[in-house]
């Protein structure tokens, strides 16, 4: 039986995959320190970052493995429409992070190692800007607030009476049974009036639901819920 190794280096050389490798784990790597270093919310993984790393080195494989050659290309494809992902995205700007290990292992793959490197760095440091002057955000906080009332025209009145007074703008975005229909549990997004707080609101609503739940949620898009 033939055995031609050239059939299967003929694209790349050893060094073609050490380079690709290194470069695509070193940065990978630091994409995945300034994912942590930015990185805002209580639902920070270990696990996320070292996948950035690893998805970021097996893609510039996978291009060394492609290279020109359509047939490999398309058989790839197939081979890869098997794999079904069912972990859910917490947060939008995880998907940007993919996509750039993914960009970065693609330059790597196809020895585009300046244009690799300048990439990662570039935008990285544009996501490090983003984060230490916090652009594009928006100086009002806004509030979530369920309430549980006895099901009833004149509690509903009264719990937006309390907003009313309170809030200087509010929506109803949600009305759900509670406790097997004794209660109806309402929800909306408010912005509270200046020199108004959370508690301020939470006792008034408390003085017209007759005791029942209340939680008001303030900068709920920072938060996971």
């Amino acid at each position: 039986m033939n055995f031609d190794l050239q059939d299967l280096s003929g694209t790349f050389t050893a060094f073609d995959v050490a380079v690709a490798l290194t470069l695509s784990f070193v940065l990978s790597s630091l994409i995945g320190w300034v994912y942590r270093y930015t990185h805002r919310n209580v639902s920070y993984s270990q696990s996320y970052v070292q996948t950035l790393v690893i998805v970021g080195m097996v893609i510039a494989l996978i291009m060394l493995v492609v290279g020109s050659n359509i047939a490999r290309a398309f058989a790839l494809v197939g081979a890869l429409s098997v794999v079904r992902f069912r972990n859910a995205i917490k947060e939008t700007r995880d998907v940007g992070f993919i996509f750039l290990v993914m960009a970065v292992g693609m330059a790597a793959g196809t020895r585009f190692y300046l244009l690799a490197a300048a990439a990662a760095v570039a935008i990285c440091v544009v996501i490090v800007l983003m984060s230490r002057f916090n652009w594009f955000r928006l100086d009002v906080q806004r509030q979530v607030v369920k309430v549980q009332v006895p099901p009833g025209p004149e509690y509903h009145a009264l719990v937006e009476d309390a907003l009313v007074a309170h809030c200087s703008e509010f929506e109803l975005v949600s009305t759900d049974s509670a406790r097997g229909g004794a209660l109806v549990e309402m929800s909306f997004t408010a912005q509270l009036k200046k020199g108004s707080s959370s508690a301020d609101l939470i006792a008034a609503l408390n003085q017209v639901n007759s005791g029942q739940r209340v939680t008001v949620l303030t900068g709920y898009d920072q938060t996971d819920l």
